[in-house]
């Protein structure tokens, strides 16, 4: 690994760990010549599918379209950056298990809801409202219900964080 100081070729590894849910390997390194340290992070290189769009049209999987679509529904709303991060690598986990060349981009669109549900009510409604195209106030009503019954996110963490509590 290069050194980003000085440019030399020899560089030590001072430490290794898991870094983003095991995503990625983080490493200290140290240039022999300077003795700067700086830090890198490793990832597995896999394929991910082919988007198949409504029109028929095919396109590469773009990591930065997808977080541009969940960030602009979290906007001004109260998450975390680490669990959008987490939702994100959840979503492209699930892309690359599929084990499939194309995916249709409907598909793609309901694993980003099913993600934004668990994140923030109001984003998940953001998001519907674009991805399925509601026509008027009445869609929006039925989700809105539907939404009603359950616990909300933060509602949910808590229950979770009370089971931890118990067992630990």
């Amino acid at each position: 690994m290069r050194c980003p100081f000085c440019g030399a070729n020899d560089t030590k590894v001072i430490d290794s760990r898991l870094a983003n849910d095991g995503e990625q390997v983080r490493r200290r390194r140290e240039c022999l010549k300077c003795s700067e340290r700086f830090t890198t992070y490793e990832n597995a290189e896999l394929s991910m599918p082919r988007i198949v769009k409504s029109d028929g049209s095919r396109e590469p999987f773009i990591e930065q379209k997808l977080r541009d679509g969940i960030l602009r529904s979290l906007e001004k709303r109260p998450v975390e950056t680490e669990r959008t991060e987490t939702a994100i690598a959840m979503i492209k986990r699930k892309l690359l298990a599929a084990g499939e060349r194309e995916l249709d981009s409907r598909k793609v669109g309901e694993m980003v809801m099913h993600e934004l549900r668990k994140l923030d009510h109001v984003a998940y409604i953001r998001f519907a409202s674009v991805y399925l195209s509601f026509e008027d106030i009445s869609a929006f009503r039925e989700v809105i219900d539907h939404l009603e019954n359950e616990p909300t996110p933060e509602e949910r963490r808590k229950q979770i964080t009370l089971l931890e509590d118990e067992e630990g």
